[in-house]
């Protein structure tokens, strides 16, 4: 055990033998001299701090202190009924202080009660309860806010953790406050009847023990009473002090001395109107201008020369300081290095778009954004990367763009103050701004509020200018999910799954299949808007496939197959149908015919003819099923599935290409069409 803990352990142990042990008038003596000194060391430490979490233990420390004040109490009593003696200091003070007058003792230490019990302790009090109430209420606030800024990019995750723990110490810390508070008001309730225990017994034990007479038993008594506690009800009044000054430590950067000169004696005009008043006071009034002409001049001298000093408000201190710090970034070799760094997602807005943005004026992008990122793990299974929000004056006021890492990906327009109204189809007579709904290119028009409620009449699909941006953002990051999942992505996702199947992830990696493998199948399987979430079920699949073929796409395809139950759910209609379009015999034979095997893995060589041909084929096949409003899905076997799809896919990549095993037993599957070539 190291030596502060013991000096601690060993002073907790000191307070309960002063309860129990009768102490020596000299070691008395000395505990009251280290009592000041704790008391002074305290208030003074109070006063040197920055923030109320700077003095954390202050809670503990005042309950402590308070204990070895009452320690001492009862100690001193005892010595004073007991003996008659409680040691030099409190001899001193007793007899200092009252002067050889008992009365002016007693008043003396009676002002010293009232200041500390109804003046400070009161105040404090309150103070606390009010910081603890106020503090727990903003706690969820400030949550999200750091949520807010997290999201916006404007601090790390590092960063982040560090706030929410400094909020929870600071909800731990005033809560505890208001219950120490407690402990300087108890303390002061006792010192008062410590006294009256002392002054009044010690006469009576005077009298009928020792046979002194009234008054030179009242006289002694009183005395020892007066010093006894004054010089607990010093300390206790410091301790106070310094707990009103805790509490009251709210909306300050700097120590109290410093904020005191800077926030006091920072405006020459108010100390020109203070040194004219004083000034005046003595001219009018019978006072001495002896004592008013100098504080008046100390004052006027004091204005000229904060006047003479050029004034720096905190704003331009900060922005000095930015600059500084910025400059010695720019010389550091480290500077350039920084500049490499490419954020995951980036939104980026003209001005016109702030208000999105900006809470104070309504705006709840960010909230949008986290609820994005959630229903993205939700449906796809995977963590979204934070998303970089920025304004950017290059761009025209009212538009946007969307950037994953570093390219741009989309863009679009919006109208803050009007609605987007998509028709339902037939006839468009509503009035307003022709343009196209940027997630899925939409004709659509820009619709002022009085136009709204006739449009939703018609039957039109009305939408706000935050839900617009939103919905893009969520159809973009959804089309470029494989993208974002990266190496160390797919780490954080292994590493989730080990913590409850440690022998599933053991088998797969890092033998037979690498991260980057695995990488790999998990990117081709979101490519095609498969959801990664189940990744119980895709482990499965890789530890039983990957010791046969390392092969990505192949162990793309066993998975797809150990996934059927989720893919048959995801594309088939309320009634347990499946509308397709299936692939004619001829087209995979074909197919099937032009895959080239290579060492590194096999891939698609089809005469440009055949594959025209096909494409062409696919197209009217998709053109008419669109025609009978449904949802155009391609259906061949598991043989070609994703030779297949590798020849679709750039021409219709929002078309979905499934095989027969991917399919459950029970699903009806409707043939709406076959792709054939002639």
């Amino acid at each position: 055990m190291k030596f502060k803990d013991i000096a601690v352990l060993s002073s907790v142990i000191l307070i309960v033998a002063m309860l129990i042990i009768p102490f020596p008038p000299w070691l008395l003596s000395l505990l009251i001299i280290t009592n000041i000194s704790l008391a002074l060391l305290v208030l003074l430490t109070s006063m040197n701090m920055n923030e109320a979490l700077q003095f954390s233990i202050f809670p503990s420390l005042l309950l402590l202190l308070t204990l070895f004040r009452l320690g001492l109490n009862v100690s001193t009593t005892r010595s004073i009924l007991s003996k008659g003696d409680a040691g030099g200091v409190v001899e001193t003070f007793g007899t200092f202080v009252t002067g050889g007058n008992i009365l002016v003792g007693l008043v003396v230490f009676s002002i010293l009660i009232v200041i500390q019990f109804i003046v400070i302790t009161k105040g404090a009090e309150r103070v606390s309860e009010v910081a603890a109430r106020f503090t727990l209420d903003a706690m969820p606030g400030k949550q999200m806010s750091i949520d807010a800024d997290l999201n916006a990019g404007v601090i790390s995750e590092h960063e982040a953790r560090d706030r929410r723990e400094k909020v929870a110490r600071e909800s731990d810390f005033y809560g505890a406050m208001d219950g120490a508070s407690k402990f300087v008001k108890g303390d002061a309730i006792a010192g008062i009847i410590i006294v009256l225990i002392n002054l009044v017994f010690g006469i009576i034990i005077g009298m009928v023990q020792q046979g002194l007479p009234i008054g030179e038993a009242a006289v002694k008594y009183s005395m020892l009473t007066v010093g006894d506690g004054i010089v607990s009800q010093i300390p206790a009044l410091l301790i106070s002090t310094a707990t009103g000054i805790v509490v009251t430590r709210a909306a300050s950067e700097g120590n109290l001395g410093s904020d005191i000169i800077k926030q006091l004696f920072s405006d020459s005009k108010m100390l020109y109107i203070a040194a004219a008043t004083i000034f005046l006071l003595g001219l009018f009034t019978t006072i001495n201008n002896i004592l008013t002409i100098p504080i008046a001049a100390t004052l006027a001298i004091g204005g000229m020369m904060i006047s003479r000093t050029p004034a720096i408000s905190d704003s331009d201190l900060i922005d000095q300081q930015a600059e500084e710090a910025e400059g010695e970034d720019l010389k550091s070799p480290e500077s350039v290095v920084n500049l490499l760094h490419v954020d995951a997602i980036e939104f980026e807005f003209g001005y016109g778009l702030i208000p999105l943005a900006d809470v104070n004026q309504g705006g709840d992008l960010l909230d949008r954004v986290v609820m994005i990122r959630r229903q993205l793990a939700l449906e796809l299974g995977i963590v979204i990367p934070v998303v970089r929000i920025r304004d950017n004056i290059q761009l025209e006021p009212n538009a946007y763009r969307i950037k994953i890492k570093g390219n741009e990906m989309a863009k679009g327009e919006l109208l803050l103050d009007h609605y987007l109204a998509m028709s339902p189809g037939g006839e468009d007579t509503l009035e307003g701004i022709d343009t196209i709904e940027p997630s899925f290119g939409l004709p659509a028009k820009w619709i002022t509020e009085e136009v709204k409620e006739q449009a939703e009449i018609l039957g039109y699909t009305v939408v706000d200018p935050p839900s617009v941006v939103s919905t893009h953002i969520t159809e973009v990051l959804k089309a470029n999910a494989y993208e974002l999942l990266g190496r160390q992505e797919t780490k954080q996702l292994i590493d989730h799954l080990q913590e409850t199947y440690p022998i599933l992830v053991e088998e797969v990696t890092p033998n037979p299949l690498t991260i980057g493998e695995v990488q790999k199948v998990l990117a081709k399987l979101l490519k095609e808007n498969v959801s990664i979430r189940n990744m119980t079920i895709i482990f499965e699949a890789l530890a039983d496939y990957a010791k046969m073929t390392s092969d990505p796409d192949l162990l793309a395809e066993y998975v797809r197959q150990a996934l059927a139950r989720q893919i048959t759910k995801q594309y088939v209609n309320e009634n347990e149908t499946l509308n397709v379009i299936t692939v004619s015999g001829k087209v995979e034979k074909l197919i099937a015919d032009s895959v080239q095997q290579t060492e590194h893995g096999s891939y698609l060589s089809m005469d440009p003819t055949d594959s025209q041909a096909i494409l062409e084929s696919t197209a009217n096949q998709i053109e008419q099923q669109s025609l009978r409003q449904q949802t155009p899905i391609l259906l061949c076997s598991p043989a070609v599935r994703m030779y297949y799809r590798q020849l679709t896919e750039r021409y219709f990549p929002n078309v979905p290409v499934l095989s027969y095993n991917e399919l459950e037993a029970d699903v009806e599957v409707q043939s709406s069409g076959v792709v054939n070539i002639e």
